[in-house]
């Protein structure tokens, strides 16, 4: 009777857990995250244990961080992992997907993480029985341990590194009728170790991007929060310049500028000048890389309604500029890396210097009009007379 009721609860709690939406957005960021780090897997640790990537989680305060790849025992017999991903959203902003455990691997943005992971399903093992079978191929395993051990081969070519679906420069993929099956099975969130894990990675300030421009000290990891024995990255997957802190996020976070509390504005108080949004400026700046990512405060117009429309026209604009901005230094760093091949005279580089310095400030200048023309209007004050607008006569 005891091994029926166990059983009865854990199927009701598999039950409950089925139904939370495992793939929902947790947070969403105006900057794609760098590329894939290339790292090697370390040794499988026990039977049991499933590979997990590496990817690249997001904090509002100090931007991407690493989460290690790392191996994690199944939640129970059967179970896969499909990882998590960052795709473009149709609110124009990186949004991320939570990863899961269940029977089958599901969509998880076409992104190629290595180590079986090649985009689509995963070729780096399967259950037997109870027991996962291991293909040696894809995965490091020492065969005096595990020996439950195949070899299929398995070609991968990952060489862009691209670490998001959609938007510009991403990866180009849909599910399948098949994955859009699986996401509706029965799932099971991260078990508790991952969570340590991702905890001990957000806290550890050199898996910040900030700091490791894309090359982690600690890419992977034998076990979960195992950073003592941690492999680090051979080389990052591309160039990566991490936006400031706090600017990054859309959607419900607040702007750089209201980030706290004591630095908002009465409630109560008047739609004066210096409360109100301020219009970015063109500035003296001369690479796209340069630019401060566009963040703009809601003013205080004493009406719910037109700062909520404010906001959400503001929140809309900021990504889409923030892009612009990323294109344009995308295309200005390419222009650096071919100069730098073909040896580029000195004049050769201070006319490129030249197109970039007006590139950008074109661009600015540009996001400075956009942004003037879905400024709110204040209203009048009540009482007042329209301003006589007649022409003044010539003296």
């Amino acid at each position: 009777m005891r091994v029926v009721l166990c059983s009865l609860l854990f199927a009701f709690a598999l039950l409950v857990l089925s139904h939370a939406a495992f793939s929902q957005v947790v947070v969403s960021v105006s900057f794609g995250p760098p590329a894939l780090p290339v790292y090697e897997q370390p040794i499988c640790p026990e039977e049991g244990y499933i590979w997990t990537p590496g990817y690249w989680a997001y904090d509002d305060d100090d931007g991407y961080y690493w989460v290690p790849g790392t191996w994690v025992e199944a939640p129970q017999p059967g179970y896969l992992w499909t990882p998590g991903y960052w795709g473009w959203g149709d609110e124009g902003a990186f949004v991320f997907h939570e990863g899961y455990w269940g029977e089958h691997v599901g969509f998880y943005g076409g992104i190629n993480y290595g180590y079986g992971y090649g985009g689509r399903g995963y070729e780096g093992g399967r259950w037997d029985n109870g027991h996962f079978l291991y293909n040696r191929s894809v995965n490091r395993v020492n065969e005096t341990v595990i020996h439950n051990t195949y070899n299929t081969t398995i070609i991968e070519n990952n060489t862009t590194r691209v670490s998001y679906s959609g938007g510009n420069g991403g990866v180009e993929a849909r599910p399948t009728a098949q994955e859009q099956t699986y996401s509706r099975e029965q799932h099971v969130p991260r078990v508790a170790a991952q969570e340590q894990h991702i905890q001990q990675a957000r806290s550890n300030p050199e898996l910040r991007a900030s700091t490791n421009q894309g090359k982690p000290p600690i890419a992977a990891t034998a076990k979960p929060a195992d950073f003592k024995s941690g492999v680090p990255a051979r080389q990052a997957g591309g160039a990566y310049k991490a936006p400031p802190p706090n600017t990054a996020r859309n959607g419900n976070a607040r702007p750089a500028t209201e980030a706290r509390p004591e630095n908002r504005p009465p409630a109560n108080s008047e739609a004066r000048p210096e409360n109100r949004p301020a219009t970015p400026e063109p500035k003296s700046n001369n690479h796209a890389s340069e630019v401060q990512p566009h963040t703009y405060t809601t003013p205080n117009t004493a009406n719910a309604a037109t700062e909520k429309k404010y906001q959400q026209q503001q929140e809309q604009l900021a990504a889409k500029q923030n892009q612009d901005h990323q294109k344009l230094q995308q295309q200005q760093e390419k222009e650096h890396e071919q100069a730098t091949k073909k040896n580029a005279n000195d004049a050769q580089k201070q006319q490129m210097e030249q197109r970039h310095t007006q590139q950008t400030q074109q661009l600015e200048q540009k996001h400075a009009v956009q942004q003037q023309k879905v400024e709110p209007h204040q209203p009048a004050p009540k009482g007042s007379k329209p301003e006589d607008k007649r022409p003044e006569k010539p003296n």
